[in-house]
Order: C-alpha cells, then sequence, then structure tokens
C-alpha cells in the first residue's frame, strides 16, 4: 500500500551518469497531488486518502461535482484518484503532495496508457505468420485463416486472436530505475522508455515487487571496490 503520484510525460533524452556512461531515459513532470478527502477504517472499512490532480475549468464540471469542491472548499480538480494506507492520521485535507514522496526510492512502477494504432490485422497485431504467398491462395495472404469452430460449439471463444482495435490500453511497466530527480522544477527521470504519447498522463507509485538488483551506481561502485581490492592484494 503506497500513494502514487500523476505526472505528464515530456518525452526521452539521455543522461550522463558520472561514470561517463550515457543512458537512456524518460523525463516525467510530476503534478503536485492535493488531499481532499481522508477515509478512516470505520466508514469504509479501510483507510485511504482520496488525492486531486490538474486544474480544472468550472465550466467542464458536472453539477455533482460544482457541489463536492465547493463542499471541500478548494479548487476544482481533473482527475481525482484513491490510494489505500496504513495510517491515515498522517494526512490532513489541503496537504499537498509532491516529488518528495518518491526521495528515497530507487525503483518505481509505471502506468499509463499505449499509444492507439487503430484498426490492425493479425499480422501486425499478433505477429501472425499469414498463409502461403503461392499456389493455391487467393486474396487472403495476410488473413488469420480459420478460425477453428465447427457445429459444436457453434461459436468463437472470447480471447481468440483476431484483427481488432490494436494499442490505447492500460499498461504497467514495474521496477523501472530512477536515474535523477529534480525536485525544483517537479521533474523525474526514468530509465529507459514508458508506454504512451508525449503529454500523456502517467502513474508513478513506489515498486510493488521487492527489487534486488542494484542501480547503475550501484554497480559502479561495486566494480571500483572490486578493482582497488584486486589491486591491494597485488
Amino acid at each position: 500500500m503506497s500513494i502514487g503520484l500523476i505526472g505528464t510525460k515530456i518525452g526521452m533524452t539521455r543522461e550522463f551518469m558520472d561514470t561517463g556512461q550515457s543512458v537512456p531515459v524518460t523525463v516525467i513532470r510530476i503534478e503536485k497531488g492535493r488531499v481532499l478527502d481522508v477515509i478512516s477504517k470505520d466508514k469504509r472499512g479501510y483507510n485511504a486518502i482520496k488525492v486531486g490532480f490538474f486544474k480544472q475549468k468550472n465550466s467542464k464540471l458536472t453539477k455533482q461535482m460544482k457541489g463536492y469542491f465547493a463542499k471541500k472548499n478548494t479548487e476544482p480538480k481533473k482527475i481525482l484518484k484513491e490510494f489505500r494506507v496504513e495510517n491515515n492520521e498522517n494526512y490532513k485535507e489541503g496537504n499537498e503532495l509532491g516529488l518528495e514522496i518518491l526521495k528515497d526510492k530507487k525503483f518505481i512502477d509505471v502506468r499509463s496508457k499505449t499509444i492507439g494504432k487503430g484498426f490492425a490485422g493479425v499480422m501486425k497485431r499478433w505477429n501472425f505468420g499469414g498463409l502461403r504467398a503461392s499456389h493455391g491462395v487467393s486474396v487472403s495472404h495476410r488473413s488469420h485463416g480459420s478460425t477453428g469452430q465447427r457445429q459444436d460449439p457453434g461459436k468463437v471463444f472470447k480471447g481468440k486472436k483476431m484483427a481488432g482495435h490494436m494499442g490505447d490500453k492500460f499498461r504497467t511497466m514495474l521496477n523501472l530505475e530512477i536515474i535523477k530527480s529534480d525536485l525544483e522544477n517537479s521533474l523525474i527521470y526514468v530509465k529507459g522508455s514508458i508506454p504512451g504519447s508525449k503529454n500523456s498522463e502517467v502513474l508513478l507509485r513506489e515498486s510493488v515487487k521487492n527489487v534486488r538488483r542494484k542501480t547503475l551506481k550501484e554497480k559502479y561502485d561495486a566494480k571500483i571496490k572490486a578493482q582497488s581490492a584486486k589491486k591491494g592484494k597485488k
């Protein structure tokens, strides 16, 4: 159970480590979240906080949401997210949460929506081999062929790999290494690429898995230590 943050994917660049190594990174601008509601175990059976992200125009709100934000006496927020916490006594309505939450973290999980690619055939979508491109095959070289059903059961099972809408789905990448954090500008640099196009919304949270692998800096420090130990033996 951990609190997450929502940010905007700015794009990709590279960072040079102290070792001179070039590392590809994705830059994410973190949006400060505001605690709108503190949920207690007595009220709903679990402890949680509701956090709002991104400013929203008042004209784009429904009557119900206008009433909600007026009651909370806060500016309207575009995204409302609930995070379960072990102890909700540390949070109060109106508190702001920013990049400092991930200050001492080495690895994070990132969840965002992949780039939509429209309607795609089975060869592009599922990497099918297609039909023969020679004798006996007419105008169906890239088709998926038989769906594999006869009179019994007389239907196509759910989940059958066929042509359809490709992309535009939420995907989570686990255990991405934090290369650098810029608290002043609310920027975080994550190693490698993440799903989604530029300016898409990204959810970041502390890694749910227990990551035992070393960071790039730790690997370099261990290498230097081993080299110096080797020289000392000589």
